[in-house]
């Protein structure tokens, strides 16, 4: 079983972010955040129970049923076992009143995505201190409203040569290969500053070994 005391430590050192950011990175960041339960959120404690069963037993205490013992805890999710694919998801409404409205924020996402921050201590098959690539390779953005629209996607297209598992350095321009926009029979060559303005919805990386 893993030691409590390593439960919040992940591979590499947090991630740093700033108050206006809106990122892939700042919303990794805010979901892998630790979070304190209290009030009415505290956690039933199983070993705290066991401990007041025994003391119970032991003092011959008459009480009927036994109460759970809740506690003040904290609760931090983090990433166990890294993905050769991975797909985020990004939220695109919130609720106003008794309707759903959609999110048109622009959030920024990396071509080059490292994972470490994110990612526990004991992390399977990741070296500690190590970090954890990713390469962008295909995004999905919506246009239109929550009552309908339409979806298109941006493919990066590469040579034969050049696939997934490839270790490269993290420059600008990552495996070389072009990025294509495809919205239904329609299919364009666009450049890289035109994926990177994209309206988000799904993003798609592949690891990079």
């Amino acid at each position: 079983s893993q030691n409590p005391q390593n439960a919040f430590q992940t591979l590499s050192q947090s991630y740093i972010t700033s108050s206006k950011e809106c990122s892939v990175q700042s919303c990794l960041y805010q979901f892998t955040s630790v979070e304190l339960l209290m009030g009415n959120n505290k956690l039933l404690c199983e070993s705290c129970t066991e401990r007041k069963q025994k003391h119970q037993k032991k003092t011959n205490s008459t009480e009927k049923k036994m109460e759970g013992v809740y506690t003040n805890a904290r609760k931090q999710l983090l990433i166990s076992s890294v993905p050769a694919i991975l797909i985020l998801h990004l939220k695109r409404f919130h609720q106003a009143g008794l309707s759903l409205r959609k999110v048109n924020r622009h959030v920024d996402f990396p071509l080059i995505l490292d994972l470490a921050p994110f990612c526990s201590a004991s992390c399977k098959n990741v070296a500690d201190g190590a970090r954890v690539l990713y390469s962008l390779y295909g995004i999905v953005e919506h246009s239109g409203s929550m009552r309908g629209g339409h979806y298109a996607a941006y493919v990066k297209v590469r040579t034969p040569s050049k696939k997934l598992l490839e270790h490269i350095s993290t420059t600008k321009n990552v495996l070389g290969g072009q990025w294509v926009y495809v919205s239904d029979a329609h299919v364009q060559m666009v450049p890289e500053s035109r994926v990177l303005n994209a309206q988000a919805y799904l993003l798609f990386y592949e690891r990079l070994l």
